[in-house]
């Protein structure tokens, strides 16, 4: 199969990548379904690259009904240490107006029902997540989107929230006075994730719109916030670019060995289709007889 270094998760308004080479589209099948799209594998800045939808070419699912599971999994797949995830967002902050790119190294999680983890079902994993963004990323982002004059603020939390809709006001105050900078959708299931496939994750969170707290959002027209997320599209495309030559080649940080003390299971106990389903994930930790 073909194998890539680094994935990059485009959101709403991302939906292709400029500048491919040597392109091909890998159609996968793993344990958990059918991954929202195909992945556009090619070569980008001299660096072996999957690119996928995250919502489908033509934006076709809810956040909701994403499977974040196929996804992440996906890259795993396909040999990808590394995620880059584009999302759009609302800010909280009156200093994070649309069109600024901001690098959060935290996560809030407001969602509900979804499914956050591969494990389950006889076999049972606790990664730590006190710091659930890469360190390794946020440098060469910073300093990409520097280079790109997009502008751009690191560090921050993602408060995650369930959707479709968006917050009331009354929700949008309450994230404000809990210290919350933006508001998406998708973020924490795919940090989660990333984390258990022990591959590195950050997120560039593209602000499109100030969410519903701000006293002008009522003069806010979606054709503006379409032009916010064109503008965006435009300038993640720019930010990559200039981000994969400064991606290290190897990795020095902890998210490779995310699952060594992490398998609580013993041995002996866990379940054949358990061990087949994870098996990419796990096989390193467990000796050709258990």
């Amino acid at each position: 199969m073909t194998q890539v270094e680094i994935g990059i998760i485009g959101g709403s308004g991302f939906y292709s990548l400029p500048g491919f080479h040597e392109t091909e589209e890998v159609v996968l099948d793993t344990p958990w379904g059918a991954p929202s799209d195909a992945y556009v594998v090619g070569t980008l800045e001299g660096r072996r690259v999957a690119f996928l939808a995250r919502h489908g070419r033509g934006h076709r699912a809810l956040p909701s009904e994403l499977n974040f599971r196929a996804n992440i999994y996906g890259f795993k797949m396909l040999g990808a240490e590394r995620i880059v995830s584009f999302s759009a967002c609302g800010s909280l902050r009156e200093d994070l107006p649309p069109s600024t790119f901001v690098l959060p190294d935290q996560f809030f999680d407001r969602s509900h029902g979804r499914v956050s983890t591969f494990f389950g079902e006889g076999i049972v994993a606790h990664i730590t997540f006190g710091d659930p963004v890469c360190p390794e990323l946020l440098g060469p982002l910073e300093a990409a989107c520097g280079a790109a004059k997009v502008p751009v603020r690191r560090g921050g939390t993602y408060i995650c929230m369930e959707g479709p809709a968006f917050s009331t006001k009354a929700e949008s105050r309450v994230y404000r006075s809990w210290g919350m900078d933006v508001i998406g959708m998708t973020n924490l299931q795919e940090a989660k994730l990333a984390r258990e496939a022990e591959i590195c994750y950050a997120t560039v969170a593209m602000v499109t719109d100030f969410d519903c707290w701000h006293p002008d959002h009522d003069s806010v027209t979606i054709q503006q916030v379409i032009e916010h997320l064109v503008r965006n599209s435009e300038n993640a495309a720019k930010v990559l670019f200039e981000v994969l030559p400064r991606i290290p080649a190897g990795r020095g940080c902890r998210c490779g060995s995310a699952l060594e003390h992490a398998i609580i299971t013993a041995r002996d106990q866990i379940p054949p289709e358990a061990r087949r389903r994870l098996g990419l994930l796990i096989d390193k930790y467990l000796s050709p007889g258990e």
